[in-house]
Formats: structure tokens, C-alpha cells, sequence
């Protein structure tokens, strides 16, 4: 069974950092595009950066640009999400997801196969 995990939300205050975590497993993933969206009450699921299965190129929201990071560790399965710089309005469920190479870059959700099942991001001001 493929199953992605996500971790590492909490409260922060604003200005704080968290570093998210999302650990695959069932299969490999060292060759999919991952990518990370997150969702507040009341709005659509939004994407917020991804990596390439190669981990050459980023792709970033404009909203998170210079403050969110994206790595992967293919050998471990596992791709990080490091936020820096947090702001009441990046409170959020955030859900690591998978795509096959051909949705790098890609902003939307239906590009994408596989979810984690959300990690809990609230950022106090």
C-alpha cells in the first residue's frame, strides 16, 4: 500500500519556524515530483512548492518565496518542508503529495496521485 505521512505542525508564533516532514512508503518515490499544498477553513486547496523528482528545480508560491524551503532525501524516502519567517496566514492544514515527473511545476491538486494525511500549521500573531 503507497502511503504518504506528514508530520512537524504545531502552534508558532508569528515569525517562528517548523520544519514539516512527509516519509513515503509501499514504493519508492525517488522519481515523482513532490510537492506540498495546504488548506484553511472556508478556501480551496492551494499549492504551495514542489520539487522535482531530481531535486534540480523548485517551483514556489509567490506567497511563500524566500521564506519556505523544499528538499527530499531520496535514499530515506522523505521530503522536508522548511518554514521560515511564519505568518497568521500561512495557518493551515499542509499535505505533502506525489506526482509522477511530468507534474513538476504543476500548481494543481489533480496532478498529483498520492496524499498525505495533513498536518495541522496555526501561527499565532
Amino acid at each position: 500500500q503507497v502511503r504518504l505521512v506528514d508530520s512537524g505542525g504545531g502552534l508558532v508564533q508569528a515569525g517562528g519556524s517548523l520544519r514539516l516532514s512527509c516519509a513515503a512508503s509501499g514504493r519508492t518515490f525517488s522519481r515523482d515530483t513532490m510537492g506540498w499544498f495546504r488548506q484553511a477553513p472556508a478556501k480551496e486547496r492551494e499549492f504551495v512548492i514542489a520539487i522535482s523528482w531530481s531535486g534540480d528545480t523548485t517551483y514556489y508560491a509567490d506567497s511563500v518565496k524566500g521564506r519556505f524551503t523544499i528538499s527530499r532525501d531520496n535514499a530515506k524516502n522523505t521530503v522536508y518542508l522548511q518554514m521560515n519567517n511564519l505568518e497568521p496566514e500561512d495557518t493551515a492544514v499542509y499535505y505533502c503529495a506525489a506526482g509522477p515527473p511530468s507534474s513538476s511545476g504543476s500548481y494543481y491538486p489533480a496532478d498529483y496521485d498520492y496524499w498525505g494525511q495533513g498536518t495541522q500549521v496555526t501561527v499565532s500573531s
